[in-house]
């Protein structure tokens, strides 16, 4: 029975990877930045800055592709009888866990969803980020295996489950309302003032969203599967993925094949790589990417939605502290601020093993 429940989800999640991929590229089309369909941790930087929690004027607006998502996951989610409010599992150190996942995808320029779709447009600084990112998750699966847990989280009210949609909600408004309190990239002013219509991003962030629920993406989960379980088919659906939008960008020319010059990159490989690496072991401490956590926030999981405010958090200090690399490279705080994270997750990782291990 579990085998041929398996053969049936393998193509469910190919599929979804199919079309997640394609809606990444048509996103980009229609006016996001290159190789930036999505990328939850650049939309949450976004989010931020235009909240006014940083003043980074070139990355600040609302991207409704987040609210899409939490919203399509929350949606599907009480469609299926599967919105079960939970929490209370180390909330402060999921929180600080996702403040240094944000610092070291700021180092690379993006989440793991970005890092294939840089892959799926030619940019190949994102393959020494695609070897941090294995190596970080290798390390956490190493702390997996000496009994890494952050404890079991409790039923709470439904009320709790719906807090965090309903602050989406909220979000959304404030982006059609724009009121002077809410800060927008100018014109021609950076990656902030380039993005799709309103209705285009957070149709697709829904659908994203309601297909992520459905099938459990995790870029994060599916090599941890592999390498513990032998099980393929969560990392087939990022697969799907690159390959879908890697067939869209030679259909529209958005291919460009290289190391120099791509766009919201850069080419210091080492640091990408640790960037990434940094992100891959505490999302797998956490449970779960950026992208997991979003749709487990809408399908009321308060530790999630805990992590999401870590999230923000990272990229609001990334960002008024000189942390978040450019287009020209990491910065001397940024490098800090990696190796700081590294040495915080070891202690966190070790800690919470030991605990495991003495119970």
């Amino acid at each position: 029975m579990k085998e041929s429940l398996s053969k049936k989800e393998t193509p469910m999640i190919i599929g979804a990877g199919v079309i997640i991929g394609i809606i990444a590229v048509a996103l980009v089309y229609f006016g996001n930045p290159a190789n930036m369909g999505f990328c939850i941790a650049c939309f949450l930087r976004d989010t931020t800055g235009a909240l006014g929690f940083h003043s980074a004027a070139a990355v600040q607006y609302i991207r409704p592709e987040i609210v899409g998502l939490v919203l399509g996951s929350c949606i599907l989610a009480l469609a299926t009888k599967e919105f079960k409010p939970r929490g209370g599992s180390a909330p402060v150190t999921r929180f600080v866990i996702g403040m240094f996942v944000m610092i070291g995808c700021l180092m690379f320029l993006g989440c793991p969803f970005r890092m294939i779709l840089r892959l799926a447009g030619g940019d190949w600084n994102a393959i020494f980020g695609l070897i941090g990112f294995i190596v970080g998750i290798l390390a956490g699966v190493f702390f997996l295996k000496k009994g890494y847990t952050l404890k079991r989280s409790y039923k709470m009210q439904p009320v709790e489950g719906v807090i965090f949609p309903v602050v989406e909600i909220g979000i959304l408004v404030l982006l059609i309302a724009a009121p002077a309190f809410i800060h927008f990239t100018e014109a021609d002013g950076g990656p902030g003032a380039k993005h799709a219509a309103i209705a285009i991003s957070l149709i697709a962030g829904l659908v994203v969203g309601a297909l992520a629920q459905r099938t459990r993406l995790c870029m994060v989960g599916g090599i941890r599967d592999v390498v513990l379980f032998g099980e393929w088919k969560l990392l087939l659906g990022f697969v799907a993925i690159l390959v879908s939008a890697l067939i869209g960008n030679m259909i529209l020319g958005y291919f460009h094949p290289g190391f120099a010059g791509q766009a919201i990159a850069h080419t210091d490989g080492l640091w990408n790589a640790l960037g990434m690496a940094l992100a891959g072991f505490g999302c797998v401490l956490l449970g779960g990417c950026p992208l997991r956590q979003l749709v487990l926030a809408g399908e009321g999981n308060t530790d999630s939605a805990i992590t999401v405010f870590g999230l923000m958090a990272g990229a609001a200090v990334a960002h008024n502290f000189g942390l978040a690399s450019s287009g020209e490279g990491p910065t001397a705080n940024g490098k800090a601020a990696v190796i700081i994270g590294f040495v915080v997750l070891f202690v966190i990782a070790a800690v919470n093993s030991a605990r495991k291990a003495e119970s």
